[in-house]
C-alpha cells in the first residue's frame, strides 16, 4: 500500500537517507528503529511531505505522492510534542481538522464522539489540555489525527515525553488501538524494547541505510550482523576465529574454548567472527559435573546484580572476554567463584560485520 523506492535525502554534503527501499502492507504496524542520526525521522518526514526527497519515489497504491503537499496526502502525523491548542477544549482540538474541511456540524459531533470514545476520553471532552496528564494529551493528539480517517498514521516518537511506567502502558494501548482501527501505522523510535513490543515488523536503520527488516523475533533471534545483534536487546558478542563450518552450523575458537553455533550458509575458516548469545539463554552451573546440552565454558564470577525478576551475573572467560548471564532471582551466586556457563548450540548465532 505504501512503498519507498531508493528514497534518498541529502542536506548539503550529509547523506541523511541513503537509498531506502521498503514496501509497507495495509494495516501493518511498521517501526523505523535506530540511533539518533540514523535517518528514521527524516524518512518519516518525507512520507509526510515535510521534507522533499533528493531522489527516489514514494508511492501509495502504486501512484507517486512525492510531489503532493502534506495536506493532500492521505496521511496524518503525531509528534512527540502533541501541539494541542491550549485555548481550545479537548473536543474542539479533536474537531479542528473537520472544521477546516467544512464537515457539517452534525457529522462533526458524531465523529468527535466516536473518536473520543475510541481513546477513552469522552468524559474529559470539556477540559483544556493543561488539565490533562501527559498520557491523556497523547490520546487527544491521536484522536485528532485519526478523526480525518487517514490511510496511514505517522508517529514520530510520540511516547518520548512520558515517564517509563506510563510509556509502557501507552505502548500496549497504541497497539490495541491500531488493531482496532485497522489503519497502517508507521512509527519512529530509538527504543528497542518499544519497537519489539509494538511492531509487526521493524526496519532497523544505521547511517541512513536500512540494515535489516523483519519481525521482532527475526531481529532478536536472527540478527543479520554484529551491529543488529548488539543494538536489539542485550547480547554477548564473543569474538574468535572460525575453525570449522558447514551449512547451518560453525565452530569458533576463543582461547582454549571451542564454541558451536548456528549460521546462515557457510563461514570462511580462519576468519574472525562473533558468536551472539543472549544472556537469558545461559545457565550458570557448578565448576564440576557433566552437561551434554551444548556449549560449556569455564568462567569466574565478577559481579552479581539483583534486578528484580532476575540476577545479572557478570563473568570473565579464561580468554579474558566478559559475558553476562541472567538467572532466576534467588539463585545463589558468589562473587569470585569459579563456575561453568552453558547454553544450547542453537541459542548461539554467528554474526559478522
Amino acid at each position: 500500500m505504501l512503498e519507498l523506492r531508493s528514497l534518498t535525502k541529502r542536506f548539503g554534503d550529509f547523506m541523511a537517507v541513503d537509498g531506502v527501499s521498503l514496501a509497507i502492507a495495509p494495516g501493518e504496524f511498521l517501526t523505523f528503529l535506530g540511533a539518533s542520526g540514523s535517518g528514521k525521522t527524516t524518512t518519516l518526514r518525507m512520507i509526510a511531505g515535510f521534507e522533499t526527497p533528493t531522489a527516489g519515489e514514494i508511492l501509495m497504491d502504486g501512484a507517486s505522492i512525492a510531489d503532493l503537499p502534506p495536506f493532500k496526502r492521505e496521511v496524518n502525523t503525531v509528534f512527540q510534542q502533541y501541539a494541542l491548542f491550549p485555548h481550545m477544549s479537548v473536543r474542539h482540538n479533536v474537531e479542528y481538522g473537520l472544521r477546516m474541511r467544512r464537515v457539517p456540524a452534525a457529522e462533526r459531533r458524531s465523529r468527535v464522539d466516536q473518536a473520543l470514545a475510541m481513546v477513552q476520553l469522552g468524559e474529559l471532552a470539556a477540559r483544556s489540555p493543561r488539565q490533562l496528564s501527559g498520557g491523556q494529551q497523547q490520546r487527544v493528539a491521536l484522536a485528532r489525527a485519526l478523526i480525518n480517517r487517514p490511510r496511514v498514521l505517522l508517529l514520530d516518537e510520540p511516547l518520548g515525553a512520558l515517564d517509563l511506567k506510563l510509556r509502557k502502558q501507552m505502548q500496549l494501548e497504541l497497539k490495541h488501538l491500531q488493531t482496532a482501527v485497522g489503519i497502517t501505522f508507521v512509527y519512529v523510535t530509538h527504543d528497542q524494547e518499544e519497537a519489539l513490543t509494538m511492531s509487526d515488523r521493524i526496519a532497523l536503520m544505521r547511517q541512513g541505510q536500512l540494515i535489516q527488516v523483519g519481525t521482532p523475533r527475526d531481529l532478536y533471534d536472527r540478527p543479520a550482523s554484529r551491529y543488529v545483534a548488539d543494538f536489539i536487546g542485550e547480547t554477548n558478542l564473543l569474538a574468535g576465529t572460525v575453525v570449522e563450518s558447514r551449512s547451518g552450523e560453525a565452530a569458533l575458537q576463543i582461547g582454549v574454548d571451542m564454541l558451536r553455533g548456528v549460521c546462515d550458509g557457510r563461514l570462511e575458516t580462519g576468519r574472525e567472527a562473533w558468536l551472539a548469545v543472549r544472556p537469558e539463554a545461559i545457565a550458570v552451573r557448578p565448576p564440576v559435573g557433566e552437561w551434554s546440552g551444548g556449549n560449556v565454558v569455564s568462567a569466574t564470577v565478577r559481579e552479581a546484580v539483583y534486578a528484580g525478576s532476575a540476577v545479572r551475573v557478570h563473568a570473565t572467560l579464561t580468554s579474558g572476554q566478559r559475558i553476562v548471564a541472567h538467572v532466576a532471582a534467588g539463585t545463589s551466586v558468589t562473587v569470585g567463584a569459579a563456575v561453568r556457563l552453558a547454553w544450547p548450540v542453537e541459542r548461539g548465532r554467528f554474526v559478522q560485520e
